[in-house]
């Protein structure tokens, strides 16, 4: 088996067995929605934070419609998040999108399954579904550290 047979297998496993994805997630302190009119994405990512020192991501679930890929890479940072700072979770959410855009892959182990849309990149029309779930993640984290609970983003 190839390395991107591998990564499609992964991606399809997400798709088909998402992990994290719920309408609702309470209590929650986040909860944001965007949209990609171009292809008719929606996504809802509801973040709760935890943390006595530290805020960190205590869970995260997300909810949609969308193509396969938003959905999987969706799936697949819900796991590559969880347990993390608030800004480890925000640079990892970089790191992907850096990656998307055919950038040095960095923290290729912290981005765990993630690591199997790098090969989206070569398809520009697909990389923002790629990033749907993965940006919605940044906006909640900045969304919060601006006090706010609440925010909608259509991408296009």
């Amino acid at each position: 088996m190839s390395l991107d047979d591998l990564y499609q297998e992964i991606i399809l496993d997400h798709y088909k067995k998402p992990r994290n994805r719920a309408p609702d997630l309470e209590p929650h302190h986040v909860h944001v929605h965007h949209s990609n009119p171009l292809c008719g994405d929606e996504m809802d990512l509801r973040l709760r934070i935890g943390g006595e020192v530290s805020e960190t991501v205590d869970a995260v679930v997300y909810d949609g419609d969308g193509c396969s890929i938003s959905m999987a890479s969706a799936s697949a940072m819900t796991e590559a998040v969880v347990g993390r700072t608030l800004d480890d979770a925000e640079d990892l959410a970089e790191a992907f999108r850096l990656m998307m855009h055919g950038e040095d892959l960095r923290r290729e182990e912290d981005l765990v399954d993630g690591v199997a849309f790098q090969g989206v990149a070569k398809f520009p029309v697909r990389v923002k579904c790629a990033l749907l779930g993965w940006m919605a993640l940044k906006d909640a984290i900045a969304t919060h550290r601006a006090g706010s609970n609440e925010h909608e983003v259509t991408h296009d």
